[in-house]
């Protein structure tokens, strides 16, 4: 082996990979960055699946390809993958590109280290602490600790697993013998991975209750005070009340000084942890020795359930340090912007319909077609207009002119959700779904 060519080269030419990573790059250039931001190209390639696996070649074979073949592979993928960095992607919160951020997720896979101990990931431990201090100054905390999360499910998970460790500490060595039967509460309008979490840390789905929403979607601090009550006189021990500030569907802020004295009178856990380390810490020797020759505070990996944690600190770092916090801020403006000017188009408009003024950048509608106008009042109205949303999805998706997430919610049937989170999009972007859904659904 000590006479071969290094792995890192292709087809026995050193240089092979540098020019496959050049021919890669430029790729992303012309097909994400410049097509896939582009409002005249499609957000998608709609293909059934059958179809799509036939023009992929999914098939993993014994023998290696060319690295035409491979480079034909990437525009592939990105040519049938759906470009959520369209201005015309309106379907979940994480729509848009940023520069800087990308330069960040660039940097850090092509460094591929792991965010455990300050010796492997020096920099990034150093960032992530600088980040994390920062986004706690926002809320206005001077002190704490935290980590960067892969998602919600995962940060609801840590609260749950803080919140028990807080009132059980001895759950960490005994497990669940050592737990009476336990009660968190959360809102209606909570995350589905409140539910996913008990389950998952041995709680059962049984310890959640379910606490009423108001008609705006947010947690009724009276009706929080009964669940606790009720659970007490069940046998339960009430540990830990899970809020939620921007509910998925409405977007609505469950009122957390209220919810916080509720919990400071029956000495709950609201979601807020700085216990990480002594809840997940396990000490492994091979990581975490403490005879190392700088300050081991610095090994933050034995605070997370995960070992391998990926870096994610950087792209925010690099955004932010690109934008200023001016910048940030201004984005934030704009989107709240564009969302008001939504709600007064759609109520200038016939055949569209509010469902609820929206308090932050999530609006909720219902498009009404030609044929239910005026029919509000048909027993069946509210049955036909629910098949509405998913007929003009179809629609829009196999056209590739946009997409627009819909949902159920309680009583009411299938709306849109608008979410106005895209720092590229502009009123005639706002002005184009509009005109599309109108479009689109003229003949029903």
């Amino acid at each position: 082996m000590a006479d071969s060519e290094p792995l890192l080269s292709l087809d026995g030419s050193p240089v092979a990979a540098e020019t496959l990573l050049r021919e890669v790059f430029g790729i992303v250039v012309d097909e994400v960055i410049r097509k896939g931001t582009c409002a005249s190209e499609k957000v998608c390639e709609w293909k059934e699946p059958e179809e799509l696996k036939q023009l992929l070649d999914l098939e993993l074979r014994s023998q290696g390809e060319s690295q035409e073949q491979i480079l034909e592979r990437c525009r592939a993928v990105i040519q049938y993958s759906v470009k959520t960095c369209h201005p015309r992607f309106f379907n979940q919160l994480f729509s848009g590109l940023d520069p800087h951020a990308l330069a960040g997720r660039i940097v850090t896979e092509s460094l591929n280290t792991s965010q455990y101990t300050y010796e492997i990931a020096p920099v990034f431990v150093l960032m992530e602490e600088e980040v994390l201090k920062k986004l706690r100054a926002l809320v206005g905390w001077s002190s704490g600790d935290g980590v960067f999360c892969p998602g919600g499910s995962i940060s609801n998970m840590y609260a749950m697993n803080l919140a028990r460790y807080q009132r059980y500490p001895d759950c960490k060595q005994r497990g669940l013998r050592a737990l009476p039967p336990l009660a968190l509460f959360t809102s209606q309008e909570c995350h589905y991975s409140i539910k996913k979490s008990a389950a998952f840390l041995g709680l059962g789905t049984d310890s959640v209750r379910v606490v009423k929403a108001d008609e705006r979607g947010k947690m009724i601090p009276e009706d929080l005070e009964r669940q606790i009550s009720l659970a007490e006189v069940e046998g339960a021990v009430p540990f830990l009340v899970s809020a939620t500030s921007g509910t998925t569907v409405l977007g609505a802020f469950d009122p957390l000084e209220a919810i916080a004295d509720v919990c400071q009178r029956h000495g709950l856990w609201l979601h807020v942890d700085n216990l990480l380390k002594h809840c997940h810490g396990s000490q492994a020797s091979y990581l975490f020795q403490q005879d190392k020759f700088y300050d081991v505070a610095l090994d933050t990996g034995d605070k997370v359930v995960q070992c391998g944690r990926r870096v994610d600190c950087l792209k925010l770092w690099l955004m932010w340090k690109a934008q200023g916090g001016q910048g940030l801020e201004r984005r934030v403006d704009q989107a709240f912007a564009l969302a008001r000017y939504l709600v007064e188009e759609i109520k200038k408009r016939e055949g569209f319909e509010l469902v609820m003024e929206p308090e932050f950048v999530n609006v909720c509608f219902w498009f009404v077609p030609p044929s239910l106008r005026g029919k509000q009042e048909s027993p069946d109205y509210s049955e036909r207009l629910a098949k509405v949303a998913p007929v003009l999805k179809e629609r829009m998706v196999k056209k590739g002119s946009m997409m627009i997430g819909y949902q159920p919610h309680g009583t009411r049937g299938n709306f849109f959700r608008m979410v106005v989170a895209n720092p590229a999009l502009t009123q005639s972007d706002i002005d184009f779904l509009l005109n599309e859904l109108e479009q689109l659904g003229q003949d029903l």
